[in-house]
């Protein structure tokens, strides 16, 4: 199993995590910015990536890998490869997450979660919503990064992080990068 310092560097060398001033889709100021498909555009990552979640979850008698839409549908797929499972993912229809194109469980069918960036885990958490209502049961949650600083929970559903970060933010008023005049980058749905 790989150590967290060299999944870090997987990171780092792909640019996923970058140091900086970044204005967030939130509209917080924070230090640090991750862009996950930075890393998700090497096939050769992605797939190591996954193997190291699949190692993680290996004893579980996983049946199905499921991921949100966008970058859940790679991470299920890798996943549900290295494990040997079906491999679905969720995406939303009218606002709400669910299963779409024929996608369905069976009633205790075992599922691990698959997301790549978490901060409050409200996808995560709808998925886990979807798969109890078709009647499966969700044995846990795998994440390429926490970026909660370990505050993020799924109720009684495990999770493990290949990556864990504690990523301050602050409010555009009182951001000490602001005040050091460091120049700033928009990033995410909003920005480059």
């Amino acid at each position: 199993m790989m150590t967290e310092e060299q999944i870090k560097d997987i990171f780092v060398k792909t640019n996923a995590v970058m140091e900086g001033h970044f204005l967030l889709t939130s509209g917080l100021h924070s230090p640090m910015y991750v862009e996950k498909f930075n890393v998700l555009q090497h096939p050769e990552y992605t797939e190591i990536l996954c193997k190291e979640l699949a190692e993680r979850f290996k004893d579980e008698k996983i049946d199905t890998v499921v991921g949100p839409m966008t970058g859940g549908i790679l991470l299920a797929h890798e996943t549900g490869k290295a494990l040997g499972t079906r491999a679905i993912f969720t995406e939303r229809e009218n606002g709400h997450m669910t299963f779409r194109r024929g996608f369905h469980l069976e009633k205790g069918e075992r599922v691990l979660i698959v997301e790549d960036i978490v901060t409050t885990g409200g996808s995560v958490k709808e998925v886990i919503d979807v798969v109890k209502a078709e009647g499966g049961i969700p044995v846990a949650v795998g994440m390429l990064v926490d970026r909660s600083g370990g505050k993020v929970s799924f109720g009684d559903v495990p999770h493990k992080a290949l990556l864990n970060l504690t990523v301050e933010t602050y409010q555009p008023d009182h951001c000490p990068l602001c005040e050091k005049d460091v120049p700033m980058t928009k990033r995410g749905r909003t920005g480059k």
